[in-house]
């Protein structure tokens, strides 16, 4: 695919001497990790030394962890992390891969609704508790038609499976390194340190229990914490994790809408933008809706490399819950920005058929990928 050319009033200016080349983005991601990755550097410096290997080493908790050099807990992935030892057997890894093997979603079409809501038990005190796999392994991908991606994935999929619970279970999400890096899982939500998937990092044929309590209710996302974080993320690793309140929200068509993009020529920028994994994909396969039909959609934006991803939609107002985490306090609009790991709810209803358009509201992100149709069926509603 030819590159997109860039402004140069936008990107970079030839202002400075001979030989300099002034770029705003670098210059902004600079600041940024000034910023941001200064404070990560005072953190570094004091994880720096070996540490007392965290006792949560028994099941159910992520088993052998190794504190042995400052050298190799560097290497593992950054941030002073320790690295698991604990390995996965041949027939383990078999049976688990046997289990979420059939759950793949096979389209961007099917990531709209397909929801992992784990293992179900019921624990002594009556809590509910949900258990799920998550395997990390390398594939080749299609990111737009004919165009390959040899990407990170959960389950096999980018994004990975989208997973779901109700505020209060107890989750146990048992994870398998079979990628070629060491990984991790990091979820938002509110957890222990040690369930934080940041300073855990699981080797390759390694293995990690992250154990917590779904809350707070609302939209979120998981997605590996391993460094260098932008090449884990851009790679593939993160998907959607749905906590629902306590009190189901009212019934509604739901919808599922990670917004991502692909680095397919490996410059630092995105070639490709889409939603759900495959560029222009619902152009071909427009959403089918009903009209009057209550409509909600789970919105994640796990854009690398650009500041700001972005969905509109054609000819009707939605209510925007930001988050997710509160019930009754929404505004209406048409369109919403997001930045890197934002989410948010969309409700709406269409009172027309027809064909309707919705994408990004970066043009360049539109014509590169990121957009799509709903065919709306039925009589007009009031």
């Amino acid at each position: 695919m030819k590159k997109r050319t860039q402004s140069p009033n936008r990107e970079e200016s030839s202002s400075g001497p001979p030989g300099f080349s002034f770029n705003r983005r670098r210059l902004l991601q600079g600041l940024l990790t000034l910023g941001v990755g200064g404070g990560a550097l005072a953190a570094g410096a004091k994880l720096a030394a070996p540490l007392a290997a965290p006792s949560h080493g028994g099941p159910g908790h992520g088993g052998t962890v190794s504190s042995s050099s400052p050298h190799e807990n560097a290497h593992a992935g950054g941030h002073g992390t320790y690295l698991v030892r604990e390995r996965i057997s041949d027939a383990e890894l078999a049976a688990l891969t046997a289990r979420v093997k059939p759950l793949r979603p096979k389209s961007p079409m099917e990531v709209l609704t397909s929801f992992d809501y784990g293992t179900v038990t019921r624990l002594g005190d009556g809590t509910l508790q949900r258990e799920y796999v998550m395997i990390a392994e390398d594939a080749e991908i299609e990111v737009a038609r004919g165009v390959k991606y040899p990407a990170w994935t959960y389950n096999g999929s980018v994004p990975g499976p989208t997973l779901r619970a109700t505020q209060g279970d107890r989750l146990k999400i048992h994870f398998i390194n079979q990628g070629g890096m060491p990984h991790t899982i990091h979820f938002h939500g509110i957890h222990a340190a040690n369930m934080d998937g940041v300073l855990e990092v699981v080797p390759s044929g390694g293995k990690f229990t992250y154990e917590f309590t779904a809350e707070p209710f609302g939209i979120h996302l998981y997605h590996c914490h391993t460094m260098p974080l932008k090449k884990h993320v851009e790679k593939g690793l993160y998907g959607a994790f749905i906590v629902d309140p306590p009190e189901p929200r009212p019934k509604a068509r739901e919808l599922v809408m990670v917004m991502n993009g692909y680095d397919t020529d490996l410059d630092g920028e995105n070639e490709f933008y889409t939603v759900n994994g495959v560029a222009n994909y619902f152009l071909d396969h427009p959403i089918p809706l009903k009209t009057g039909d209550p409509v909600r959609i789970y919105l994640v934006n796990l854009t690398e490399f650009d500041l700001l991803n972005s969905m509109h939609i054609h000819a009707q107002f939605f209510k925007l819950y930001r988050t997710g985490t509160r019930l009754g306090q929404y505004e209406i609009t048409d369109t919403v920005m997001l930045c890197q790991g934002e989410r948010c709810i969309l409700e709406f209803a269409y009172n027309f058929p027809g064909r309707f358009m919705f994408h990004a509201h970066q043009s360049e992100f539109a014509e590169l990928g990121w957009m799509g149709f709903f065919n709306v069926e039925g009589p007009p509603s009031a």
